[in-house]
């Protein structure tokens, strides 16, 4: 899985087709209900307001979500800050968040490859920006070990994705591609039977027996081990140096536009907050969980959190190459029109911080604004 205007191909049947990625795509989607949520520390005391009185920001209950879940969770965002207030909501989708985003009701957002890819290519590149990294990895291929004990056993099988078209769907079809089998990416039907499960339910069909395996995100391949499953496969082995995008943060290019010292100052701490967890990866994690006990009434077991935490790796890096090779992917699996990511990065921003702060600039794969 070497090396991602934006319209969903839907064969004879298409008729105005609706974008796929803008329905369906989520790094870790959960279902489409957003809410607003109180952090810890909203506003840093006695601080100056920057040219914003509020910054609003969108991202997932979820641990490849940890920069937003600690960031906020510790203040280290509203540090940043001064006396600008942080609005923090949470979305269970990627289409929701853009929605939200396109529609002003949140400035800055933690969100997947694939909604980012598909907001970015629908408003033909008017909608936002990708500004900075937030985690790799943390997607495995996770099977009933009585079943399937090979790769190989897959063939025939049926193995759960969390949509159509999401960014672990379209990751299962492309290397189901490169296994030389056929799936239909439509139906999923084919050599392997790909199921579109939603994560919440996901578990549940897996220890009754109703699903064969699945390819999913962290904390639910975790959630499936405990049930019984194996680790047939990490995603990241499949990437140069195991590194792959699962979540970025991207801005509206108007607040960026209208608002750049709140974005600089956002960006400050979430660069923060992301040394943070690397150097106290114990109690980042608890903090993340704490986060998740608050936005959702529970915490994760550790059976859970331990293994899922430690296959997440944290990092301001977009990971820009990894973006375009997902979107490539989509485009191989009949599911997008070769979209044009030109722009879709700006990350001049974030590499002035890195710089101040003695670390390497990140790159944006040719794909920068100018």
């Amino acid at each position: 899985m070497r090396a991602p205007r934006t319209t969903l191909r839907r064969g004879l049947a298409a008729a105005a087709a609706l974008p796929l990625l803008a329905v369906a795509a989520t790094a870790c989607g959960y279902g489409s209900e957003a809410k607003d949520d109180d952090a810890k520390s909203n506003v840093s005391a006695g601080g100056k307001k920057l040219s914003a009185d509020t910054v609003k920001i969108g991202y997932f209950p979820n641990l490849t979500h940890a920069t937003a879940l600690v960031g906020i969770q510790e203040g280290l965002i509203a540090k940043e800050l001064g006396g600008t207030t942080v609005k923090p909501s949470t979305f269970n989708a990627g289409p929701s968040e853009i929605e939200a985003l396109n529609a002003g009701s949140i400035d800055i957002g933690f969100i997947g490859p694939s909604p980012s890819i598909n907001g970015y290519a629908k408003s033909k590149g008017q909608s936002l920006r990708i500004i900075g990294g937030s985690a790799s990895g943390g997607v495995k291929l996770v099977v009933d070990p009585e079943k399937i004990k090979t790769l190989d056993d897959l063939k025939g099988k049926k193995i759960a994705t969390p949509q159509l078209g999401n960014t672990q769907d379209v990751a299962f079809l492309n290397w189901i591609s490169e296994k030389g089998w056929k799936v239909d990416a439509q139906s999923g039907k084919g050599d392997v039977s790909v199921v579109r499960s939603d994560n919440k339910v996901t578990p549940d069909a897996f220890k009754s027996g109703s699903l064969d395996g699945a390819w999913v995100p962290e904390p639910t391949a975790s959630k499936l081990v405990a049930e019984g499953g194996k680790v047939l496969l990490d995603e990241s082995t499949l990437w140069p140096d195991d590194k792959f995008v699962i979540t970025n943060i991207i801005v509206s290019q108007k607040f960026l536009s209208e608002h750049p010292d709140v974005v600089d100052a956002v960006l400050r701490g979430t660069v923060n907050t992301n040394k943070w967890i690397n150097a106290n990866p114990d109690e980042a994690k608890a903090s993340a969980n704490s986060a998740l006990e608050k936005l959702s009434g529970k915490a994760l077991p550790a059976d859970v959190l331990d293994p899922a935490w430690k296959s997440i790796r944290i990092t301001d890096d977009p990971l820009a190459a990894t973006l375009q090779a997902q979107a490539d992917h989509a485009v191989k699996a009949g599911l997008l029109e070769k979209p044009d990511l030109k722009g879709i990065y700006d990350l001049k921003p974030l590499n002035k911080i890195l710089e101040a702060e003695g670390q390497p600039a990140v790159a944006d794969a040719g794909l920068g604004a100018e």
